[in-house]
């Protein structure tokens, strides 16, 4: 049997290894006369391994030049330019920890500047190019074990996926002297907590951070930040909090005077499912306002992709005389460039049915860059000129286009349905690749992850793979989603497999409604993380589908209270209760509770090192399944996260679609008599 899987698999090879030929734009920086633009360019190289380097755009001329060199496994990234605009600093691996290294604008061989054991991230100028601002995890001193070492834990978090089991140091905050060749170090700052999100003020005299509490298990402030003001005088001059309350702070920006910083963030009033808004906070006088509050406003970028992940937040960035900050917001399933002004107007600067995943804003001549993504389009750097209400944009690169032209694209239609108790949903349907209006196809629901995210106008290499191999794709926004203002995203807390479901499942009936080239005998489902769940769940409760593929999902809230890297705050958050307060809730709420009912063929996908959903998940469907002689199959992805599907290894995204496939096909999907192939 595991034979004539590994056969099939072998025979699917069309979009899914085109992944392999993709170019990867992001975090774009403008130069500071707006003369040049950087930006970090990925492949896949012949090793079927990321690499990334550093490509410099001369505005004037059009000309592009790969700044520093693509080679092996090395990556290049973060990108910043020094105030007098003749030097680049970036983080680089090539010497094997991460570490700032400096190039310049006229050329030449990039130069390492620091040596720190634990690696570097996150460069940020002195407003005078004196130094640079850092994060490094805590001075560590060289110990000698002789034999194995086992893992001791205190913390209650002791894990986290993506970084694997902590080591008990923090995140700080460090001070590099450039004129000194990286010689003169000072970490500013030493306290038991991670620190975050640097920023220098206008004069160079302060240094505005976030910095993690601790958890606080009896009071429950799980996840909460403050927000510090380090002045930089002789002596040792003590950190300044500026909030009493403790909330979800990111990227403090000074004002152009010194006297304000803008944040994105809240106060936990909905937990998890709070929407982001737009702050500040008089450094002085520790007075809080909310730019944003009269706009029911996702204040970042939520939309879901697997084309582009890890980018930076770009704050709430000042203009040149502090009356107004730009942003990225989430709306309606896109994100587009926002601005709020000091008196709490909100408008939209530009947008569309598109993605806007990175920005970056110079107010020296009011431009920015950004990163923009369409469904049919996977990522490319535009500059945009502010101009009043007017936004003049100019394509700076063109990175898959010939790639893009051996792919036949589905172009997403967007419609709206109502859900079972009135409310209004969105979704978007995908029709297969060489479609015929005289015939009919399968359908696969997709739902998408968070589930406080949202589905929308990114290119999403999964859909049109499985467009190309003759399947409908639906998918929807269901209660719960982003971009719909607060009540919307609060609407599934508590009700796990409730309101939710219906939704899900309403969007299925609008389909059949609308679409009649749908094959209502042939409709799958899949979903990853809580669309996992939701998988699960719809299989527990109805046969309606000939066939389905969890992926990274949740079968049991009570052990993923226990399991999980946040399980011990999120199940409160978002089911509604914990294994002290209500187990029987959390039961309730488990699709391992129903495994009985499942009558649908059911593969399971799943990464070894998930540590946000983990794979003791998985293994409980699937011994359930497979102890009641249910159609099931299990994939273990090694060396893989929760991001498998995003950001992991080359090879195993690809067999993770071609398995994905393969299970539908071979349960009645889409073949070439359908398919007109």
């Amino acid at each position: 049997m595991k034979k004539e899987i590994e056969k099939e698999l072998e025979k699917s090879e069309q979009l899914e290894e085109l992944l392999y030929d993709f170019t990867f734009v992001g975090s774009p920086q403008i130069s500071p006369d707006g003369t040049y633009i950087v930006y970090v360019k990925k492949v896949i190289n012949e090793e079927r391994e990321y690499t990334s380097n550093l490509v410099l755009v001369n505005r004037d001329t059009g000309i592009e030049h790969d700044w520093t060199a693509l080679g092996g496994e090395k990556k290049d990234r973060s990108p910043r330019w020094s105030p007098d605009g003749k030097t680049i600093a970036f983080v680089s691996d090539r010497s094997g920890e991460d570490q700032i290294w400096l190039i310049s604008t006229d050329g030449g061989e990039a130069r390492k500047l620091t040596n720190l054991k634990s690696g570097v991230s996150a460069p940020v100028w002195r407003p005078d190019g004196t130094s640079l601002l850092i994060l490094s995890k805590d001075k560590k001193e060289e110990e000698k074990v002789e034999g194995r070492k086992p893992l001791v834990v205190t913390d209650l978090q002791y894990k986290s996926d993506g970084v694997g089991f902590l080591d008990g140091y923090h995140q700080q905050i460090v001070i590099i002297d450039v004129s000194s060749g990286g010689e003169k170090i000072k970490w500013l700052t030493d306290a038991p907590f991670n620190h975050s999100s640097p920023s220098w003020s206008p004069d160079g005299q302060s240094i505005a951070y976030v910095r993690s509490r601790n958890e606080d298990a009896e009071q429950g402030t799980y996840m909460r930040s403050d927000l510090f003001v380090q002045r930089l005088e002789e002596g040792e001059v003590e950190p300044e909090q500026l909030n009493r309350e403790g909330g979800s702070f990111d990227t403090p920006k000074w004002s152009p005077d010194g006297k304000k910083l803008s944040f994105i963030g809240h106060f936990f009033l909905h937990e998890g499912a709070t929407l982001n808004k737009v702050w500040t906070v008089d450094v002085d006088k520790r007075e809080f306002t909310c730019l944003t509050d009269i706009a029911d406003l996702e204040c970042s970028d939520v939309l879901i992709s697997d084309m582009h992940w890890g980018g930076a937040s770009p704050g709430a960035v000042w203009n040149e005389d502090g009356t107004e900050v730009y942003f990225l917001a989430s709306e309606q399933g896109n994100t587009g460039v926002y601005c709020a002004n000091v008196d709490c107007t909100v408008r939209q600067i530009t947008g569309g049915d598109r993605h806007f995943y990175a920005f970056h804003y110079i107010p020296k001549t009011n431009e920015a860059a950004v990163a923009v993504s369409d469904p049919l389009n996977i990522g490319d750097i535009y500059t945009l000129s502010f101009h009043g209400d007017r936004v003049n944009e100019e394509c700076i690169s063109h990175s898959n286009e010939e790639v893009l032209q051996r792919m036949e694209l589905s172009s997403p239609e967007s419609f709206t349905y109502t859900g079972k108790d009135g409310l209004e949903i969105q979704g978007w349907m995908m029709r297969p690749a060489g479609f015929k209006g005289d015939q009919t196809y399968p359908l696969i629901l997709e739902i998408h992850g968070g589930p406080h995210m949202m589905y929308g106008n990114s290119f999403m290499h999964e859909f049109q793979f499985l467009v190309s191999k003759g399947y409908a794709v639906l998918y929807t926004n269901p209660r719960g989603s982003q971009g719909y203002g607060q009540d919307f995203v609060n609407g599934c807390r508590g009700d796990y497999g409730g309101g939710d479901y219906e939704d899900v499942m309403a969007g299925v009936d609008a389909s059949l409604k609308s679409y009649s080239f749908i094959d209502e005998d042939r409709l799958y489902v899949t979903g990853g993380s809580y669309g996992g769940f939701m998988t699960n769940w719809i299989v527990g409760k109805t046969d309606r589908f000939k066939a389905a593929v969890t992926q990274r999902s949740i079968s049991n809230w009570q052990s993923f209270y226990g399991v999980s890297d946040i399980g011990y705050f999120f199940t409160k958050w978002e089911v509604g209760s914990d294994l002290d307060e209500n187990p029987d809730k959390l039961w309730h709420h488990s699709p391992l509770k129903y495994v009985d009912q499942i009558q649908t063929p059911l593969l399971i996908l799943h990464s070894e090192h998930d540590y946000r959903c983990p794979i003791e998940q998985g293994e409980q469907l699937y011994i359930a399944l497979k102890h009641r002689g249910k159609d099931t199959m299990f994939v273990r992805f090694p060396d893989s996260d929760h991001n498998l599907s995003r950001s992991g290894h080359p090879e195993l995204r690809v067999a993770r679609l071609k398995h994905l496939v393969n299970w539908f096909d071979q349960r009645g999907g889409s073949d070439s008599t359908n398919t007109g192939e």
